[in-house]
């Protein structure tokens, strides 16, 4: 047994450093770009009204989904998840960076200001990094899912439309939902002198969020589907596809 479960964690890390040599860096770069800088944005609320309330991370996070469709749609949801845990992981070594550089007295100049916004909010990467594993997660298998209905052209542009489109709007509202929910309803009262926002609020950011993202991946989606049909047309990734296709063998 102990061999077993030791072969197959040596299985998934080799097929975890084969994903990583075989996805384009371009792809992999912006992706992680866009988490910590949605993780930044988040600090900002830029909009609120008794109905709605937007923060800065809405300009950012339709990024973050288009390169999950991307990698979901070439590579399937699994390493695409796989791909999000790393992204979070980055997120929240950088974070640490950025706090330690926070703290560390200075007598040049007044970095209150900078110190406040690096320094970052504990409760926010909580509620930025749960929100967005859970919300990639659920991307990236609906994503597939809904792949699996175009049985006639899989890799047409009507597929890539609707798997991107829905996956990304419902991953969207649930990503920004659970982050508003643990940030500004459960965190926020208690550390912020009072200051949340009410359940409705939430669920209004949640919706306009998504909608706004949603508009965004629309406008870009062409991009997404040229890519993933010159990664197709190029075989990107070989080595990955032939490496699951010797271990769905066994």
């Amino acid at each position: 047994m102990n061999n077993t479960f030791s072969d197959k964690i040596r299985r998934e890390l080799n097929e975890y450093k084969i994903l990583l040599r075989s996805i384009p860096a371009t792809v992999v770069t912006l992706f992680v770009v866009s988490v910590i800088s949605m993780n930044l944005l988040a600090n900002k609320t830029l909009i609120q009204l008794d109905w709605i309330a937007l923060d800065g991370g809405m300009l950012i996070s339709w990024l973050s989904f288009m390169c999950m469709d991307i990698i979901t749609k070439h590579f399937g949801p699994k390493a695409s998840t796989s791909i999000s845990v790393l992204a979070a992981a980055i997120n929240l070594l950088t974070c640490l960076i950025f706090f330690a550089a926070s703290i560390i007295p200075s007598n040049a100049n007044d970095y209150t200001a900078f110190d406040s916004i690096f320094g970052g909010t504990w409760f926010i990467l909580l509620g930025s990094t749960t929100a967005f594993l859970a919300s990639a997660a659920i991307n990236n298998t609906l994503n597939q899912i809904i792949g699996r209905c175009f049985k006639k052209k899989p890799d047409g542009k009507a597929a890539f439309a609707a798997r991107t489109y829905i996956s990304t709007f419902i991953g969207q509202f649930l990503d920004n939902f659970i982050f508003s929910i643990i940030v500004f309803v459960v965190c926020a009262p208690i550390f912020w002198d009072g200051f949340s926002w009410t359940v409705l609020q939430c669920a209004t950011c949640a919706l306009t969020g998504a909608v706004a993202e949603l508009i965004m991946e629309v406008a870009f989606s062409p991009i997404g589907y040229r890519i993933t049909k010159k990664w197709r047309n190029e075989s990107v990734g070989k080595d990955y596809f032939e490496f699951i296709g010797k271990v769905n063998k066994k």
